[in-house]
């Protein structure tokens, strides 16, 4: 063979050999089959709940007069859910008024009688004393009337309006019931999986259309409720869900073993999964798999497999 002279072509022969190196040592990789203890998964469906629930409530009596939100709407801090008038309150409010405008004409008068000096001085601070009592009773008044406008506890959404335009309310009746912004999934799971579930497990959520998404476990409830455990978890993104929606989960429960496999050595053809093995003499064989949980450990580049080798197997990359 001629010797190469030129400095370009060394350099692709360099980079054909260290490339042709590193697919040889690829090739001959091998990973050998060997039983792992991993947490079992469970599915099991939670609801979707609030936080806090808490009701909006009319501070008067009377009747619902306007009605500005319905089930499903989202409102913010402070907002004006509703108007409840009364209207003994409102009459109370004209003859007030009016007191009040009579009250201001006698203080007129009495002070330009007294500027004239033919009123007494005690007459005249009788009529100012009486223009403010009027005045008093007229802001109290008022103030009772903004009373009448039931105002949101919270930023969140409505879920439930037990009333409508024109019903009678007295003090304290719920207008409107809202949850908070802040959402978790309630679990409740069979009791044989209360002595594997604690607080900081991660669960999995899936829902119809939707990326999967992970959450921890924030409580587990000391009570068991009807055969069942309750635990709280949180996941982001639960604002998008309706409150009560039921979804899957999959959790953590007893542990088992498993065979886990790097999934670089599983190949899949036609909807079928394989696995090479290596026999003695450097021959390899071909088999079929079932797979079982993908990244049982969180893991994307690990895969179960559920039949098809057994322990001590070589598997060589395919």
């Amino acid at each position: 063979m001629m010797p190469i002279d030129n400095p370009a072509l060394k350099r692709l022969a360099l980079a054909i050999l260290l490339v042709g190196a590193a697919h040889a040592a690829e090739a001959a990789e091998t990973f050998t089959v060997a039983p792992r203890e991993i947490a079992d998964q469970k599915a099991v469906f939670a609801t979707v709940e609030s936080v806090k629930t808490v009701p909006a409530r009319a501070r008067i009596g009377g009747t619902v007069g306007s009605l500005t939100v319905r089930e499903g709407d989202i409102v913010a801090a402070d907002q004006v859910l509703a108007i409840v008038a009364d209207e003994k309150l409102s009459a109370q409010l004209q003859a007030l008024e009016a007191q009040a405008a009579k009250a201001r004409a006698d203080l007129r008068r009495a002070e330009d009688l007294a500027a004239r000096g033919v009123l007494p001085r005690a007459q005249l601070d009788g009529a100012r004393a009486a223009a403010d009592v009027a005045e008093s009773q007229l802001d109290a008044q008022r103030q009772r009337l903004t009373e009448g406008r039931v105002l949101a506890p919270a930023a969140g959404r409505v879920l439930r309006v037990p009333v409508t335009a024109g019903s009678v309310v007295l003090p304290g009746d719920p207008i409107a019931v809202l949850a908070s912004e802040d959402y978790l999934l309630r679990l409740r799971l069979p009791e044989r999986h209360a002595r594997y579930l604690k607080a900081g497990d991660t669960i999995r959520l899936s829902r119809e259309g939707a990326a999967e998404t992970a959450g921890t476990i924030r409580l587990v409830y000391p009570e068991i409720e009807e055969g069942r455990v309750v635990a709280d978890a949180d996941v982001e993104g639960l604002g998008d869900y309706f409150v009560g929606e039921r979804v899957r989960v999959l959790v953590e429960s007893s542990p088992r073993t498993a065979f886990i496999v790097p999934l670089a050595f599983v190949a899949t053809r036609f909807g079928t999964d394989y696995v090479t093995l290596e026999r003695p003499g450097g021959e390899t064989l071909e088999v079929p798999v079932q797979r079982g949980i993908v990244a049982p450990a969180g893991d994307a580049s690990e895969l179960e497999l559920l039949s098809g080798v057994r322990a001590g197997d070589v598997l060589v990359r395919p």
